[in-house]
């Protein structure tokens, strides 16, 4: 490509190669394409009998703002004692979808949606997942509903699963949700319903609870820092920081707590299930040795509620440097994977959200565990015999783990070069950085302003994930996804 300059159009070339490049299907065959055009579209509440009629229930979703493959919406309830009726409704993928269909083939060995700085790549046709199965804002669409009452003390009961037609009233974002709910923005329009707002206020609350207990028993108050480029037409303008708010938080607690209602209802009918874990962090050592530079004290053995506190300490002491530790300490436990989980099994649990039972269901449109597990609800629910062998999911669960960890070596290959779009007239400037990654294979950090992480090339000797480093820009290759640092001296 020579001196000229890049464009968005070079990232989307980059991006489809990467994802060949990885073993994933960048491109629809043309049997599922085949297969879509014979879909009349979604079910209609007048042709289904036996369903739940909850479309009158003031369902809103929030999401990013140019999301359209809504998977999740949420409705709740006041109830005595200070305790709240929270409902989550999931898509119904597979009523549109069946195992062994073709489009369930792409599905099936992408496994998961890829999402680039150029472009995305559903692992569903979007005319399915950003309409027909979507939860589209004032439609009406078949879901799987997780009933659960939210107790005063943050505890889930009383839980409940079941299949019902619900109606999007309210397509709300992250951003303005948040805001208003911090309490430095006004209630977004299309929340400005009383039925809307106060529902906003009622779940907000009740996700707090939830939160709050599940930080009690040791789940991590993590906070990393994302990076979307922002582009103005084909030329990259900069990369914008996407920090955690309550509303995403909100989302977030209601979707671990209906994870786990899955996970025990698969459990309950002696059903196996595919597992989301997070093991004990390979290098809990170094943890350890990261919390001593802040005069704390860990345990010799892994302990997630240890851990909780010390993080939970430096938030408050650091707030502004929390997120470099966050990351730290994300790159030292290690990814996590998929399990089976036979009947009468034990699974390993998520050390990251101190939860045992956790499974991943809320997320149909965009990744294939949720429809294997949904196909197991349904089937469960129907006192039908479970549609997979323990013998498949282990494939499955082995298969869906490389997938995911090839999708996510895609999607940083992309950001990496659109980091390089963005630095490659900055040669030369020094920059404050943490260390990200260090073992044979490299030395990584990532600077501060803007939030890029590259290799460095020289004086990376003695260095560790957690040291914070200033170096100087050396390189960056757009087409290769290269940015290299040196440490200054």
């Amino acid at each position: 490509m020579g001196a000229r300059q890049h464009t968005r159009s070079d990232l989307r070339a980059i991006a489809h190669q990467a994802m060949i490049d990885r073993g994933l299907e960048p491109d629809f065959p043309p049997a599922e394409l085949a297969e879509l055009a014979k879909i009349a579209g979604p079910a209609s509440p007048d042709g289904t009998a036996g369903m739940r009629d909850l479309r009158a229930l003031p369902w809103s979703s929030i999401d990013n703002d140019d999301s359209r493959d809504l998977d999740q919406i949420e409705v709740a309830e006041a109830l005595p004692a200070g305790a709240t009726r929270v409902m989550v409704a999931i898509a119904d993928v597979d009523a549109l979808v069946g195992k062994g269909s073709a489009i369930d083939g792409h599905a099936r060995r992408n496994t998961t949606s890829v999402y680039t700085a150029a472009q995305i790549f559903p692992m569903l046709p979007e005319r399915l997942s950003t309409d027909w199965t979507s939860l589209a804002d004032g439609q009406d669409r078949l879901a799987v509903v997780m009933d659960m009452t939210v107790e005063a003390d943050g505890a889930v009961s009383g839980a409940a699963v079941y299949r019902a037609f619900v109606h999007n009233h309210a397509q709300l974002a992250y951003p303005s949700v948040g805001a208003w709910l911090e309490g430095h923005g006004p209630l977004p329009d299309a929340a400005q319903a009383p039925e809307i707002e106060a529902q906003l206020k009622l779940q907000d609350a009740a996700a707090q609870r939830l939160r709050a207990l599940r930080h009690e028993r040791g789940a991590l108050g993590l906070e990393t820092i994302q990076a979307r480029a922002t582009f103005a037409g084909e030329l990259i303008t900069g990369l914008e920081e996407d920090r955690p708010n309550r509303a995403k938080q909100l989302i977030e607690d209601f979707m671990i707590a209906a994870n786990g209602v899955i996970a025990s209802f698969l459990e309950g009918k002696g059903f196996p299930s595919l597992r989301r874990v997070v093991r004990t962090p390979e290098r809990w050592d170094r943890i350890v040795e990261l919390a001593t530079r802040y005069r704390e004290h860990l345990p010799v053995e892994a302990d997630s509620k240890a851990l909780a506190e010390f993080l939970e300490r430096r938030r408050r002491a650091d707030p502004e440097r929390f997120p470099d530790l966050s990351l730290a300490i994300v790159k030292l436990m290690g990814a996590g994977e998929y399990v089976v989980d036979p009947p009468g099994g034990e699974a390993p649990g998520h050390f990251g959200l101190a939860v045992r039972d956790y499974t991943h269901s809320t997320a149909p449109n965009r990744r294939y565990p949720d429809v294997i597990t949904q196909r197991l609800v349904k089937a469960a629910l129907a006192a039908a015999p479970p549609p997979y062998a323990v013998g498949e999911l282990g494939g499955l669960a082995a298969h869906c783990t490389e997938q995911e960890d090839a999708a996510n070596k895609v999607e940083r290959r992309v950001q990496k070069s659109a980091a390089a779009l963005l630095l490659e007239k900055r040669i030369g400037q020094y920059y404050d950085g943490i260390v990200t990654g260090a073992s044979e294979k490299g030395t990584w950090v990532r600077i501060v302003e803007p939030p890029v992480e590259g290799k460095v090339v020289h004086g990376e000797h003695g260095l560790d994930v957690g040291d914070h480093v200033r170096v100087k820009l050396v390189g960056a290759d757009v087409e290769q996804g290269f940015i290299d640092f040196a440490r200054a001296q």
